[in-house]
């Protein structure tokens, strides 16, 4: 059996930065193991399997694997499907699509060249105290920003936000794998389990994605569904509307932008994220 597939980076200004994708089309009658091991192989942070498409409806069904495991929500992948979709498989080529993932339904749109989505509504889980992050990691108590609280939140999928006072603590970031992977199994709730640094410095948002992933401690080049958690935690202690990009990946040569749309307002989070979507190669895989 053979199934068509896209390639893209996502996030991305240009080419060959931003975060890589593979998107499967025709993949109803892939197994889960199936999924799970073109995943495995492709090797990319996450790749998408398209199982039910409705171009009547612009709606279409979509399963989301890291190389060891499904998620539930992520943002790129959202991302990098819906520009596929919308500029390559749908006829019609229509500015606003549903994509169905297992939190739900998630509303899509495309505006010129930026594709959006809307977030779940916000849950914010347990805060921690700083010195934890002493235990396993280069950090001091001067580095983190005591303006806002350090605290894992979910919008489908869970990741600790950690406040950082300027670039230079979050360029020279390094972590103890075997303590920081105990601590996030000690601390976190949910399955998913992961780090989100960030810093604020002259209005300029920079951010840093870690996880334990295949028994390596590894950086994502840009994180949508991180992003999501980290504006609706913005918008909760720093701003009730806010419109930013969210830069990630630039230390490890994968440049990403992650436009930020959001607002607050008696306690709904209008959450949306956006980036651009640069196509790299389509092919077919035999399975």
């Amino acid at each position: 059996m053979k199934i068509p597939f896209y390639i893209v980076d996502v996030f991305a200004e240009k080419k060959y930065a931003g975060n890589q994708l593979a998107v499967f089309l025709d993949a109803e009658n892939l197994s889960d193991t199936e999924m799970q091991k073109i995943a495995r192989e492709i090797n990319f942070a996450e790749s998408t399997f398209i199982t039910k498409l409705s171009p009547e409806n612009n709606a279409a069904e979509i399963r989301i694997f890291t190389p060891e495991y499904e998620m539930k929500f992520a943002g790129h992948p959202i991302i990098g499907t819906s520009w596929v979709l919308m500029n390559k498989i749908f006829e019609n080529q229509s500015q606003k699509i549903t994509l169905t993932v297992p939190i739900g339904e998630i509303p899509v749109n495309q505006s010129g060249d930026l594709v959006w989505l809307q977030a779940a509504q916000p849950e914010f889980l347990d805060t921690f105290l700083a010195e934890d992050f002493l235990t396993f990691s280069n950090l001091k108590s001067t580095d983190f920003d005591g303006k806002f609280p350090i605290q894992e939140v979910t919008t489908g999928s869970a990741f600790v936000i950690v406040p950082l006072q300027n670039i230079k603590a979050l360029e020279n970031l390094i972590l103890d794998q075997g303590k920081m992977n105990e601590w996030l199994h000690t601390h976190c709730k949910t399955s998913h389990r992961a780090l989100y640094f960030y810093c604020l410095e002259d209005g300029k948002l920079i951010s840093r994605m870690l996880c334990i992933e295949d028994n390596q401690l590894k950086e994502d080049a840009a994180t949508g569904s991180a992003s999501t958690c980290l504006q609706a935690f913005l918008l909760k202690y720093y701003a009730p509307q806010i419109e930013v990009i969210n830069h990630q990946g630039d230390f490890i040569n994968r440049p990403s932008q992650i436009y930020f749309k959001g607002k607050l307002s008696e306690n709904h989070f209008d959450i949306r994220i956006g980036g651009k979507t640069q196509f790299v190669a389509k092919g077919e895989w035999e399975v």
